[in-house]
This record gives C-alpha cells, structure tokens and sequence, in this order.
C-alpha cells in the first residue's frame, strides 16, 4: 500500500462539525455522518470510533474518494481532526481510518483491534487482562514518557507514538500474535521492559493514592431505574496513578463491599474532573449531572466567569456512566463535588424508597 499525505489537528471535546472535503473528523464532532465520525452525542450508535470505522467504512470511503474513485495515491493531502489529548479509541481511529483508504476494505485484524478499543473506551477492559501486557496500558505508560513544552507538542507526540505503537501491535496481530493480553509477547521483543516496569510501578502509585482517597458506598440506578444497587465508591484528588481506574476496579481488598470500586471519582486542584462507573455493575449516573451544573451555574455566576456545563454521558455507548467536568476547569470543589452526591443520594432514595438491590 502507498502512503497518505495527512495533517493532523486538536480541537476541545464536543466541538460541533459539518463535513468538509478533504477532511476526517475522527473521534469529536457530534455526529455519525460521511466525513464526520463520532459517538459522543444521542443519536450515535452504541459504539466506539474505532468499532464504528470498521462497521461501516463508507462513512470514510464516500467522503474521501470522489465518484470517480481515485487511487489512494492520486488523493489531495487530508487533515485528520481529532479532540485535544488523543486517548486510545482516538489514535485506533486515525489508524483504521487510514488502513481503510489505503485498502479500501476492512479485514478481520481490523476487526478484532476495534472490538479490543471498544471494551478500552467503554471502560470494560476485563479484570482478568494482565496490564503489563494489553496495549491500553502500555500506551498509557508511553505517554508519561513524553517530554515537551506546550498542548500542540504534546498532542501531535501522542499521535506519533502512539500511530507507531498501534501499527506495531497491528503487524504482529497480522502475523497470528496474541496483542492484547500477553505479556511474554511484549517482553520478548525487548522494547518495552521499561514500560512494563513502569506498569509494574504503578500500582505503588495507586496504593499511595489511596492513603489520600475517601472510600464510601452509594446507591446507584439501574438502566431501567427500576431499582438501586449499592456499589463501592472511591474519590481521589490529585491521583498520581496513570492507571487508577483498572487498579480501583480490580481492588477487593480495599473496596467496603469487596467487590472492586465499581464508581471512581477523581479530579485535580484545576477542577478537572472525572466521574465513572464500571459496566459490569449494572448502574448509571443519570441525574447526577444536572445537579453538578446547577451547583455550577451559581459558583460561575458569582466569580463572573461564562457558564461551561459538565458532560452527562448521554450516549448509547457510554449511556451516563461517566461525567466528565467542564473543560475550563470546573469552579466546585471537592467539597462541593461530596454535595452534589448527597443531593443526588436524597433524590434517589426519595424515588427509589424501598427498592434497593443489596
């Protein structure tokens, strides 16, 4: 196959596109159209960008290639837009949508990555995958190695590394390999020791993490809201772990119930924050975000600063299990964030008076 001539460019999430020729816009957009692949928004089917390339590359391959269809190597330069720190779904799909216009085809290995970055996005990596050998983390890990000065150094170093890294995993996938859950793989071709320890390293970080954590139950709606579940909650400020979330789930030694912290709660001092819920618990977030952005709302309006909502989640893929904090950085405080989840809690339990599942 030939090679493309591509620019890549960052934008905040949830930034609002129509198609433009000569133009992928990958992973942010709100919409599912040719040109324009996205799953963050209600009318998205329940998949990720990465899952939703391979079901239907035509929403590449029409907007690409004219009626006439040109040879990848006859194509005019393409820009790639994606949101602002590429995550793993992200850089899968600037990858797949490039084997797509150079094959013009989608083929099982395909397949199978965008099935592997479907479970990495929607949060439902299985416990059993060792993280010293499955690709999310050593991506993650990859990243913290990164040295550079502004955003735009930073967001086109993770589109280098990790493009080179999910080529790598691509080709190995293609020559018959086990990528996504094997360390003895990625340790026997001698690159990614380092990475591997520092993988290794990181559960130190979590467990120090902890010691600084609040550890609390909270009842929870089902997708139905036809009861409430009581799940292991944890909140962190400031977590220094790189893969918290995965070490959080997969505690049962510190979560109250012993079943692993089915909702993790983490933010820093620039009040980013980030509020998710594991799959497997069979619970949502629904409500929560409007009473954040009601809290919101009047914090802004005192401090004189433009109003920035936080993201509910409303998405077939992700279907509010996760929150997402303003991007400016939102004005609560933990304090404000504990609030907010007693609010919530009164107005569950005032819905949901005498069904709760233990």
């Amino acid at each position: 196959m030939g090679n493309l001539s591509i620019t890549y460019e960052f934008v905040p999430y949830g930034t609002h596109f129509h198609p433009q020729p000569n133009t992928l816009v990958l992973d942010v957009g709100r919409e599912t159209k040719p040109g324009v692949i996205d799953h963050h928004h209600p009318d998205a089917p329940p998949e990720c960008t990465a899952s939703l390339l391979v079901k239907k590359p035509e929403l590449v391959l029409e907007h690409i290639y004219p009626p006439h269809h040109l040879s990848p190597e006859k194509l005019p330069p393409l820009k790639f837009i994606t949101h602002r720190f590429p995550d793993f779904d992200a850089i899968v799909s600037l990858f797949l949508a490039q084997q797509i216009i150079l094959s013009q085809e989608v083929v099982e290995d395909m397949i199978a990555l965008a099935d592997y970055t479907k479970l990495v996005d929607s949060g439902a990596l299985p416990r059993t995958y060792d993280l010293t050998g499955t690709p999310y983390a050593i991506l993650r890990a990859l990243f913290t190695r990164l040295k550079v000065n502004t955003e735009e150094e930073l967001n086109q170093e993770r589109i280098r590394i990790g493009l080179q890294f999910i080529r790598f995993i691509y080709e190995k996938l293609r020559e018959g390999y086990d990528v996504f859950d094997n360390r003895s793989f990625y340790q026997g071709t001698g690159a990614y020791e380092k990475v591997i320890k520092l993988i290794e390293n990181d559960y130190f970080s979590y467990l120090q993490d902890l010691r600084r954590s609040q550890a609390f139950l909270l009842d929870l709606p089902s997708p139905g809201m036809e009861q409430l579940k009581r799940i292991d909650a944890l909140l962190i400020q400031d977590p220094a772990s790189i893969l918290l979330k995965e070490w959080a789930r997969r505690d049962r030694n510190h979560s109250p119930l012993h079943q692993g912290f089915g909702l993790l709660i983490s933010g820093t001092k620039h009040g980013r924050y980030m509020l998710g819920v594991a799959p497997e618990k069979g619970v949502h977030l629904k409500g929560l975000a409007p009473i954040l952005n009601d809290r919101e709302k009047k914090k802004r309006e005192l401090v004189g600063r433009s109003f920035v909502p936080w993201y509910d989640g409303n998405c077939p893929l992700f279907n509010f299990r996760i929150i997402a904090g303003p991007q400016d950085g939102s004005e609560l405080s933990f304090n404000d964030l504990i609030e907010s989840l007693r609010s919530y809690q009164r107005v569950l339990h005032q819905d949901f008076p005498t069904k709760r599942k233990p």
